[in-house]
């Protein structure tokens, strides 16, 4: 029995100490697994610097006016396609009366006939599987009188436009809905770029979008330091040409200068005709300043880049077309050193914006979402180039 009772407490120890053993091991291989999982994990991706910021918000506006052009476009293609669509439409009622109409002639020929106990040619047609088929019926043709036939032949005729009507129709539906849709993704697309940019612009800090304000001023300033010295190259300019028509006068003297008025004049009234379209152009321009930009608008409250080019030169009696694209087009293409007010300043590779010279390297545009219509050196932006619309 002493020795039963000894082996009884050996297995007690034992099983006491097998939850130890457990618990070690479990816990040893959960430290194991959590190391494991550490040296996988992915590192943190480093937060953008302020510069890096400025540059993403920067190209994204650019895109999203890139996106608005494209918009613009759609938004003209659907408006001129819905015109085309209604004016086939109401081509279409016109002729449907008319073909009601014949159609009512026949069936007055034909109740007649009918009342007459005949087969009448009228009715003959009526009941015909097409025109055609009747048509290879020549002998029936022979008993119709030329009131009949001109019933007949007007009837097929507008039957004919009706179909061919309804077809045309069809298809410029069918444009109309490929435009419809182009309208919504540009929109879409105009509305993701703003949106990410202003999720980038959020996360900053009061220090980070202290530092990003400077940064706006540092290229303010160095695109104002280059409209001055265009200012003062443009003044040059005026006076040499001032100096140079005093000494044309003093040299003339008391000569006719028939010739050379001649020529002056005609030269003088095509830059005059400019110029005083030119005049209100800036007059309408000036007068939007303060105005918000957004995007596919094109006035009288708001603008975009274009919107606002293509109101300001309609107010000069001179239709742009809606987009950047199409009005860098338009008229004559001009040197940046050779710019006068008036001309239309077109900015990026991707010709995405465009603003209104007013002189002295300064133009009047629509800049971007957040901001008004302003005055501003054209150097802020990458030019592209330059034209003068009339």
């Amino acid at each position: 029995m002493p020795a039963l009772a000894s082996h009884r407490k050996t297995r007690s120890r034992t099983v006491k100490t097998s939850p130890a053993v457990g618990f070690t091991t479990a816990a040893l291989a959960s430290v194991t697994l959590l190391s494991t999982q550490s040296a996988n994990a992915a590192p943190a991706e480093p937060k953008p610097s302020v510069e890096e910021v400025q540059k993403k918000v920067d190209d994204l506006y650019r895109q999203a006016g890139t996106a608005t052009q494209k918009y613009n476009k759609a938004k003209e293609a659907t408006e001129e396609k819905r015109r085309e669509v209604d004016e086939l439409l109401d081509d279409a009622a016109k002729r449907t009366d008319k073909l009601n109409e014949s159609r009512r002639e026949l069936g007055t020929y034909a109740a007649a006939q009918y009342r007459t106990g005949a087969v009448t040619p009228t009715a003959a047609l009526l009941f015909a599987d097409s025109p055609q088929a009747y048509f290879d019926q020549t002998q029936l043709m022979d008993r119709m009188t030329d009131r009949q036939r001109s019933v007949i032949d007007d009837y097929e005729t507008q039957r004919a436009a009706a179909a061919e009507q309804r077809a045309e129709a069809t298809k410029s539906l069918e444009s109309l809905t490929r435009s419809q849709q182009a309208l919504r993704t540009s929109k879409q697309d105009v509305q993701a770029k703003l949106a990410e940019a202003r999720t980038l612009l959020s996360k900053l800090t009061a220090e980070e979008k202290a530092r990003l304000a400077a940064i706006e001023r540092e290229k303010e300033e160095e695109a104002r330091r280059r409209a001055e010295a265009k200012a003062k190259e443009e003044a040059e300019a005026r006076a040499e040409a001032e100096r140079q028509r005093q000494e044309q006068e003093q040299n003339q003297g008391g000569g006719t200068g028939t010739g050379t008025g001649s020529d002056t004049g005609s030269g003088s009234t095509g830059g005059a005709t400019y110029a005083a379209k030119a005049e209100k152009v800036l007059s309408f321009a000036r007068s939007q300043i303060g105005k918000p930009y957004v995007w596919g608008a094109s006035g009288p409250s708001s603008y975009d880049c274009s919107g606002l080019t293509q109101a300001a030169w309609k107010a000069a009696g001179v239709d742009l077309p809606r987009t950047t694209w199409d009005q860098v087009k338009v008229g004559e293409r001009v040197e940046t050193k050779d710019l006068l007010p008036g001309d239309l300043v077109f900015f990026y590779d991707d010709i995405s914006h465009v603003g209104i010279y007013i002189g002295d390297g300064k133009m009047i545009h629509a800049p971007k979402p957040g901001a008004n219509v302003r005055e501003e050196s054209i150097y802020y932006m990458p030019i592209y180039g330059s034209v003068r619309p009339a």
